[in-house]
């Protein structure tokens, strides 16, 4: 059976392909996302501390594992280079755990790091992908550029907004997010909606 559309190369397929198939999960997780960010907005400084603390027990858990895995197995390779990988993650985690006001400091900056590269990586995925999309690469478009646009309210407010900024710009960030993933859902559910009509008509 030839595609509907032979315009479309293979992995603008599989995108609309994936949005077709799981649209309900892409909506699901839209919404969560700007639940989560409306949260993070109401109550930025608590959620600069949550992020912290969350992200310091990442560090300090896959640290501990690293060290643990490492002198449970004989003749690792690169033993040395592994083991102080390990020990940075283990003092990292520490570190934002005890004293997180600090460690929001540098989690800001890494956040900073975090938003130009997904600006970036969201802007040429909706000019990329545009004709896929259909509507949808609009709003993909206007999630990268806010993301840019929250690297720069970083910089220019640093290092004064940082207890607070990174649970706001975390929340901004999420409801941004969220709503071109639930956008993308609803462009899913519509191409599905609209091929199930094609095939239906084309058994009359």
């Amino acid at each position: 059976m030839a595609p509907l559309d032979p315009g479309l190369n293979n992995m603008q397929r599989a995108v609309r392909d994936a949005l077709n198939a799981h649209w309900k999960l892409f909506m699901f997780q839209g919404v969560v996302m700007i639940i989560l960010g409306v949260l993070a907005i109401v109550m930025p400084v608590v959620a600069t501390l949550a992020i912290d603390i969350f992200v310091g027990w990442l560090f300090l858990i896959s640290g501990i594992l690293g060290l643990v895995a490492m002198f449970s197995t004989h003749n690792v390779p690169a033993f040395l280079w592994s083991l102080i990988t390990a020990a940075l993650s283990v003092a990292i985690g520490v570190m934002l755990i005890w004293n997180p006001v600090a460690g929001a400091l540098t989690l800001t900056i890494v956040l900073t790091a975090f938003f130009i590269a997904e600006g970036v990586f969201q802007i040429a995925t909706s000019i990329s992908y545009r004709e896929v999309m259909g509507s949808l690469w609009g709003w993909l478009l206007v999630s990268g550029i806010a993301d840019l646009v929250l690297a720069v309210i970083i910089i220019l407010g640093w290092p004064m907004t940082a207890a607070w900024t990174l649970g706001l710009l975390v929340g901004i960030n999420l409801i941004t997010s969220g709503w071109a993933i639930a956008m993308a859902a609803l462009a899913g559910h519509n191409v599905a909606k609209t091929m199930t009509d094609s095939t239906a008509a084309a058994h009359r």
